[in-house]
């Protein structure tokens, strides 16, 4: 332990804890403690199982399995992509003025 409390220390808290919380509700807190204290160390626990890493080497393995290729494309309507079709210009503004005669 961090703190090196002794057996008087520990006598003098539960005094001081019982004169504070008062003997009825010192039970409850006293569970509610423990409680406390057993599920922060079980989530400690789970974060460094999630944290290991797995350093076991991986099983060989009898032969390596050629990768398969991908088809190839033969280009028919449907495959053959659309022409561009680019949208007209619109006239500039000398165009559109009309000028009377």
């Amino acid at each position: 332990m961090p703190f090196n409390i002794g057996a008087p220390e520990l006598i003098i808290l539960l005094i001081i804890a019982l004169v504070v919380i008062g003997p009825g509700r010192l039970p409850d807190v006293g569970a509610a403690l423990g409680k406390s204290i057993r599920e922060f160390r079980k989530a400690s626990t789970d974060i460094s199982d999630a944290a290991r890493i797995d350093t076991s080497p991986l099983p060989p393995s009898a032969a390596p399995t050629p990768t398969p290729q991908p088809p190839t494309a033969t280009q028919t309507a449907s495959t053959v992509p659309a022409p561009i079709v680019t949208p007209p210009t619109p006239p500039s503004d000398d165009e559109t003025v009309n000028h009377p005669a």
